[in-house]
Order: C-alpha cells, then sequence, then structure tokens
C-alpha cells in the first residue's frame, strides 16, 4: 500500500495537522496526512467559533502566510465581531462564530483539492526511528509508512481518559477512542511527558429555549472578514444570545461537588486557568452570584446549540437539574452532557524554535501535545511545523518569526524558552509589540516573508503590495495637503476639538484623538482623493492607523530593534552553562535545559534574570 517514501506524515487531523498538512504541501512535499477518523478533519471540537482576543491576530497571520484558517472560517461563519473596538487598534480582535458541519467539511475539501495530499484512516501507534532520527510511521494494524519528517498533532487524543462525574472512560473526544503507543515510544526515548485537562460545556436542543428572556447579542452591522483573499463577507447573521446563572444554580451546582471529579482527586492535571469549569468559577470567586452564559447557534441550519460559559465535568444529572434553573433554559433537552478530558503532552522546551524536536532529528510537535489550548494557537504551531518539516527535508534555512514580527513568534518564543505548566493561551498582553502585531497588518507584516519560502503565493504578494502603496500614498497625501480653517473647524467643532486660526497640515488635523476618517472624508479634498485612487476600507483603515498612532508605531519599532541586537549575539551550541559559576543555580539549571540559541533567548527564560544575562554578555566578550 505505501511503496514510496512520503516527504512528510502528519499525524492528527485537528487545526495543527490540517494546517502542518496544507503547509508541506503546498511548498512542494509529497504529503501524508494519517488521522484515526477522515470524517472529523477540521473538527471543532469545543465551542463553535474561531478568532477571539489576541486568537483573532493569529488567524489573519496564517492567513498572511498563506495558512487555510482564514478561509475557511469566512466560508462557514454565520456572525462576525470586531473585539475591542473601543480600544486602540493593537487591541482589535475579529472573532467569527461558525457553522461547525460546514466548517469541517470545508476544511477536508480544501485538502482534498490540495495537490500533493495524499490521506490515510488509521491510528499510529508508533514511530519508525534510526539513529536518533525519524523515518516514518507504524500504524495500529502494523504497516509501516516510510517518511523524511513527521509531524505530530495529536490533540487530546494520547492517552484521553473523559470524565462525567464519577464516570470515567478512554476517548480523545467524545465518541472517538483515545491513541495510544506514541507517549509509551517517546518515553522511553528520553522525552519527558506530562498530563493536562481541558473540558467542554453540554450540547443542547435550541427548540427547548426560550431565546425571549435573554439578552440578542447580534454581529456587527457591517461585518468584516479573516482572510485578505476575496473570501465571502456576511450578508445575513445569525445571533447569539446572553443569560446568566444565579445563587439558586450555584447551589444545585455545589450538590455534586462530592461527585465533581476535580474535586474528589480523580483528576490531578491542569485545567485552562482563562477557559475554566462552571465549577472552578464557583469555587475560586465564591462571592459572585452569577456568571454569564452566552448562547451559540452551532450553524444556519441545525437546531443544536453550544452552552458557552458552562463547562462542567459534574454528573450528568447535576448538570441537567442545575441548567434548567438557568433563565431561559427551563424546558432544556440535551444532545450530550459536558465532560472533562485529560491527555498526555510534552513540555515544550524539548522542542527548538522550528518545533522540531532536540531529541529526535526530524520530529516535529505541533497543537495541544505541546501544552497549548485553542484552535488557533494550534492552527499556528500546525503551519510553522509544516512549513519547517518541508524546509529542512530540503536543506532550507529554518522559518522562525521574531517576537516582534508575530503573535506566532510570541507564542512559539513562550513555549520554547518558558514552557508551561497549565494550557497555554495567546492574550494581546503576552506580547511586548502589540501595536506593531495589529490584525490590520499581518500581510504587510508576513506576506513577503512568506513568499520568499515558497508559501505565499504571488497573487497574495500583489494584493499585499497594492494596499501598502495605496495606503502610503493616504498617508503621504494626508501630510503634504494643507487643510484651511473655514474647510476644518466646523468638524473640530462638532467633536469640541480646540480650533485652528491658519491652515495647517491635514497629518496634524487628523492626529486630534476625536478626529476620525469619517470627519476627514467629508473634506472635498480627502473624499475626491479617495475616489480618484479608489480606495478600499481596509486601505483607508491602514492609512488611519498609520497617522493616528504613528509616533507609538516608531517608538516600538526602535524598541524592538534595540533587542533585536541581542538576538544577533548568538550561544555556542551546547554550550555548559554550569562552568559558569556567576550565573545563579537557577539560571544555569534552566539554561543548560532549553539550550537556547540566542543571547535575547536566554533572557526570556523564567528564571534568568538581568544579572545572568550580564554574565554571560562578559563572558562572550559583549
Amino acid at each position: 500500500m505505501f511503496g514510496e517514501e512520503y516527504d512528510v506524515i502528519v499525524v492528527g487531523g485537528g487545526h495543527a495537522g490540517a494546517e502542518a498538512a496544507a503547509a508541506a504541501a503546498n511548498m512542494g512535499s509529497k504529503t501524508l496526512l494519517v488521522t484515526m477518523n477522515l470524517q472529523t478533519i477540521g473538527q471543532m471540537s469545543c465551542n463553535p467559533a474561531m478568532g477571539g482576543i489576541a486568537k483573532g491576530q493569529i488567524v489573519r497571520e496564517i492567513d498572511a502566510l498563506g495558512g487555510y484558517s482564514g478561509i475557511i472560517t469566512d466560508k462557514s461563519a454565520i456572525q462576525f465581531k470586531m473585539l475591542n473596538k473601543s480600544k486602540g487598534p493593537a487591541m482589535w480582535s475579529p472573532r467569527a462564530q461558525n457553522d461547525r458541519m460546514r466548517f469541517a467539511e470545508e476544511w477536508r475539501l480544501a485538502l482534498e483539492r490540495t495537490p500533493n495530499v495524499d490521506f490515510y484512516q488509521e491510528m499510529v501507534g508508533g514511530l519508525l526511528i534510526e539513529k536518533d532520527k525519524v523515518v516514518g510511521v507504524k500504524t495500529s494494524l502494523g504497516i509501516d509508512i516510510r517518511s523524511k519528517a513527521v509531524v505530530l498533532t495529536n490533540g487530546t487524543f494520547l492517552n484521553g481518559l473523559i470524565h462525567i462525574g464519577e464516570k470515567q472512560f478512554g476517548g480523545g473526544r467524545a465518541g472517538e477512542k483515545a491513541a495510544t503507543g506514541i507517549t509509551e515510544q517517546l518515553v522511553d526515548l528520553g522525552f519527558e511527558s506530562g498530563r493536562m485537562k481541558t473540558g467542554t460545556p453540554p450540547r443542547v436542543d435550541g427548540r427547548s429555549l426560550d431565546h425571549s428572556v435573554m439578552i440578542p447579542q447580534p454581529g456587527d452591522v457591517v461585518p468584516e472578514k479573516f482572510s485578505y483573499l476575496d473570501t465571502p463577507v456576511l450578508t445575513t447573521q445569525r445571533d447569539c444570545h446572553m443569560t446568566h446563572t444565579s445563587a439558586l444554580v450555584h447551589d444545585l451546582l455545589r450538590e455534586g461537588f462530592d461527585r465533581s471529579p476535580m474535586f474528589n482527586g480523580r483528576i490531578k492535571s491542569i485545567g485552562p486557568r482563562y477557559c475554566p469549569s462552571i465549577e472552578d468559577k464557583i469555587n475560586r470567586f465564591a462571592d459572585k452570584d452569577s456568571h454569564q452564559i452566552f448562547v451559540e447557534p452551532e450553524g444556519w441550519n441545525t437546531v443544536e446549540v453550544y452552552v458557552n460559559g458552562f463547562s462542567t465535568s459534574l454528573p450528568e444529572d447535576v448538570q441537567y437539574k442545575a441548567l434548567r434553573s438557568v433563565k431561559g433554559f427551563e424546558n432544556v433537552k440535551f444532545f450530550r452532557p459536558g465532560y472533562a478530558i485529560e491527555y498526555d503532552y510534552f513540555p515544550p522546551t524539548q522542542l527548538k524554535h522550528t518545533l522540531e524536536t532536540k531529541l529526535v532529528q526530524n520530529l516535529y510537535f505541533a497543537g495541544q501535545i505541546n501544552g497549548t489550548t485553542g484552535y488557533e494557537e494550534a492552527a499556528s504551531q500546525g503551519l510553522m511545523a509544516g512549513i519547517n518539516a518541508h524546509l529542512k527535508i530540503n536543506e532550507k534555512e529554518d522559518f522562525i518569526l521574531q517576537r516582534d514580527e508575530a503573535y506566532i513568534g510570541v507564542l512559539i518564543d513562550d513555549l520554547i524558552t518558558k514552557g508551561t505548566e497549565e494550557p497555554y493561551r495567546m492574550f494581546t498582553s503576552r506580547a511586548e509589540y502589540r501595536t506593531l502585531l495589529r490584525q490590520d497588518n499581518a500581510d504587510l507584516r508576513l506576506t513577503p516573508r512568506s513568499f520568499e519560502i515558497g508559501l505565499a503565493k504571488e497573487n497574495r504578494l500583489k494584493r499585499m503590495e497594492e494596499k501598502e502603496k495605496k495606503s502610503d500614498a493616504f498617508v503621504s497625501f494626508f501630510k503634504e495637503t494643507s487643510v484651511r480653517p473655514e474647510e476644518i473647524n466646523p468638524i473640530l467643532d462638532s467633536v469640541n476639538s480646540a480650533l485652528v486660526k491658519q491652515s495647517d497640515k491635514m497629518f496634524k488635523v487628523f492626529s486630534r484623538p476625536k478626529v476620525t476618517m469619517e470627519h476627514m472624508l467629508q473634506l472635498d479634498a480627502v473624499s475626491g482623493f479617495v475616489e480618484e485612487h479608489n480606495l478600499d476600507r481596509e486601505v483607508m483603515e491602514q492609512a488611519e492607523i498609520q497617522v493616528k498612532y504613528s509616533g507609538y508605531i516608531e517608538k516600538e519599532k526602535h524598541n524592538a530593534d534595540k533587542l533585536l541586537r541581542l538576538e544577533g549575539v548568538k550561544i555556542p551550541k551546547n554550550f555548559d552553562y554550569s562552568k559558569l559559576k556567576s550565573l545563579s543555580y537557577e539560571a544555569r539549571e534552566k539554561l543548560n535545559s532549553i539550550q537556547p540559541v540566542t543571547i535575547a533567548q536566554a533572557a526570556r527564560v523564567s528564571g534568568v534574570n538581568p544579572s545572568d544575562i550580564s554574565v554571560l554578555l562578559v563572558y562572550l566578550g559583549r
């Protein structure tokens, strides 16, 4: 069946695996996607949504690099919102509600339309390794499939254990069996493994809910989209709804705490801090009488509803009794109860920045196997692992994104240098250069770099260059064109901004906090320029940000350039930190374990302080 050798084998068909397979194949690698169930490629195992705070930026970065997640999201969206619009543009985060079935279908079809991708449905039970290099995989039927590189994206399936109250059973997801064999082999090879936990809420019948007593949560009046390509924009949207728990609901849930696997010791692993279960919220925030519940439809036509905010592993009878006391849920019918799942992961400090393992050559880890949580975090890792697997086997330079280039760079650098003991989730606060890493400019930041390595296609690059050319010309227009007091003062007066006494450059007036593009478009010269050059909303938004935040952007670029100098200070390979007695004991231990490549990476290792970096710089003659 498998006489030929593949370039890249991807194990797992979730968000990480799908992006890894697409990236490697689109760069020219003969790729095999092996997964336990071909019907669940791109499955949204938890909530039917993509994006959100910082996660939306990641999806746009994936798209800018030539990945599929943004395109798939746009094709299957049922609602779109730009979050944090009241704050500065560094915080704006796109989020889409999706049709779960269409999302998975679009992923499957997109991969089938991708040349160089083959498919095979079976469990991978082990790796083929020769002289510290992976050379393929072994399936549960005992079939050896050889390849030059392997990307593991096992999600929650490695020795997965599902908990519902006092009941527990093996599984990687509701209705699907766990994967066995890989963890044990990797541990035998010297890898360190651990256990993590995540959970999901009940799914219910929307026909049994009373939406009239809930608060509607509509999408944006003028919805945007994720992909920079010509994907569809929503013309109609489905509302979500919001309701709340109550003191009665909390009391009913507490009745089951003695049977909760979280509280009776059955679950020993750590769950996601920023997506806690309802019982965890009640326990940790005992002073709060209510918590928000978001009622999210699972698609355009299905009646299934996702109960966001009610993730739980309590017994099913307790879940049902408590949820019936939530406003609007009095007659609720369950499709399935919520559950928690424990699974194996491998601390990501065992990886290089390419996501290749340090112990086994040409073996890459991506997604929840690295201790992350979230579709977006997984997809971005899959994309980077697929890219680097292709580059490595073709003896080309590694593709690594720095912290000032992308949220993806922040994510991977955090994982590699700091590790994680709880499911890692991206936030804007994790990025020190978030003014540079906005959702609106991901294409300007990343598409040229992706084009250079052969992933982003020429049509994508041309669109980006056209956008950049038009927005730069618009900014230059504002810098070079003056406006008279009689033209601008009525606008300034309408927003209670100080009037001008003489003609001034538009750039200076536009820079004022209360003056927006809508105000500037009231000027004949501005509206004429827009019409003459056929500028779209995206170009105008880009120009407005460049004008209003130019000072902040330049300052952040300067800070990034300073730190970039430390990125250029290389540390010798396999450097022995134990011989530097001036380093703290913790720094020696952590640095010997992680083996950072540059001084800047060493500075970001947890437990390494500035004085340790000074010692290293002195030793390296800097």
